[in-house]
């Protein structure tokens, strides 16, 4: 599913270039559940965005031949992604940000099956509410079904359970890998805690840019 090689993250910064990621190997296989532990500043972020095709890598094997176009249909077709901050539309319901990824793809039912996917994560009864309607576990709830609705090849979740308590960020885990399994999606978890990232089948740890070996 995921092949990188050698790749490499420089940002040019007021005091010269900063290397973020230096040299990155990584093989994750069809189906796996991947947890991407490290520090705050240790490239995590970084490279799931390098993985999601919204930046552009240095140097190294990724989507870095790909257009921006191309890099976004690769998007619709083969991912999902969950952040921390849940990155709802606020003016939209519910079932609307649940529908938006599904229009972009010309889905032939986005209502019915943004509805299907929040009835499937528990808030069948919250489809016309909006975000500022939810809690922090609802709006997350949505977004995962949001990112689960296109039944994507690859999910990526960065710190999802950063902005919830720890009952909260227990269940909406439970949900997350509930969903991985029953659709054979491979997951890529970024976390700064030890703990989440012993749920997934592997740990890979990133340390100043590189993998720990």
């Amino acid at each position: 599913m995921i092949r990188l090689r050698g790749l490499r993250l420089t940002i040019q910064a007021a005091a010269g270039p900063v290397n973020i990621l230096r040299g990155i190997d990584l093989d994750i296989a069809s189906g796996e559940t991947a947890g991407i532990l490290g520090p705050s500043g240790s490239g995590k972020t970084s490279l799931l965005m390098l993985l999601a095709g919204l930046e552009r890598a240095t140097a190294g094997e990724n989507l870095t031949g790909l257009d921006e176009d191309a890099r976004a249909r690769f998007r619709l077709a083969n991912l999902g992604i969950v952040f921390q901050s849940f990155h709802l539309i606020p003016s939209m319901t519910a079932v609307q940000n649940v529908a938006v990824p599904l229009e972009l793809s010309r889905h032939p039912d986005p209502a019915g099956t943004a509805a299907a996917a929040l009835t499937k994560v528990g808030l069948g009864h919250r489809l016309t509410h909006r975000p500022s309607q939810l809690s922090g576990g609802e709006q997350q709830r949505v977004a995962l079904a949001r990112a689960f609705a296109p039944s994507p090849r690859l999910l990526l979740a960065d710190e999802p359970t950063g902005n919830l308590d720890i009952e909260t960020g227990t269940r909406v885990m439970d949900l997350l890998f509930e969903l991985c399994a029953a659709s054979g999606a491979t997951l890529v978890l970024i976390t700064h805690d030890p703990a989440l990232a012993a749920r997934c089948g592997r740990i890979v740890t990133l340390r100043d840019g590189v993998i720990e070996k």
